[in-house]
């Protein structure tokens, strides 16, 4: 009756081992390995020998940077002052003599007469006189009013005026004939 099993037909059928798996061998223990111990901390011992070389590596690290961060602060900061000298030398070319945080302070543009900031009678007198054989300096307003008197003698001459037309007044009313009594 074994041969009425499920598996009967089976039972004559060879089997083919595959190459590829194989099975593993038997794990042989040495005779002469260390058994755990009940307590593993013997095992945890610091050696100090790396402490100088640990320490030496961590400060040499934090000056490193320290360095690049005063490198760094230092860049930024030049960066800013080369940007605010930009702007105001941007805004000296606009207005000449204007320093942000004080009185505007026109400049000459020729190197002839020193700007004062005195404004008394003998200043105007001194820049009305000029010595022999020395050409008075161009001020603001000349070179304003020769600019604006430029300008005006560019521009095209006005158009004509035109006649006015009848419509553009009504007609008068008609006399009004009143008899006073």
């Amino acid at each position: 009756m074994a041969d009425q099993s499920a598996y009967a037909a089976a039972a004559s059928i060879p089997l083919i081992k595959s190459p590829s798996l194989r099975v593993p061998q038997k794990v042989e223990l040495p005779p002469d390995i260390h058994p755990l111990p009940d307590s593993v901390t013997p095992y945890f011992v610091y050696p100090f020998t790396l402490e100088p070389h640990v320490l030496t590596l961590e400060s040499s690290r934090r000056s490193t940077i320290a360095a690049h961060a005063a490198r760094r602060e230092e860049y930024l900061r030049q960066r800013e002052t080369e940007k605010e000298r930009r702007r105001k030398e941007a805004l000296r070319r606009i207005a000449p003599g204007f320093e942000p945080q004080g009185v505007l302070v026109p400049e000459s543009r020729h190197a002839a007469h020193k700007p004062s900031n005195s404004l008394d009678g003998s200043m105007l007198r001194a820049e009305s006189y000029s010595p022999p054989g020395h050409q008075r300096s161009r001020s603001v307003m000349d070179d304003l009013v020769e600019s604006l008197a430029a300008l005006d003698a560019a521009k095209s001459p006005p158009p004509p005026p035109q006649p006015l037309s009848p419509t553009a007044f009504p007609p008068p009313p008609p006399p009004v004939n009143q008899r006073l009594s």
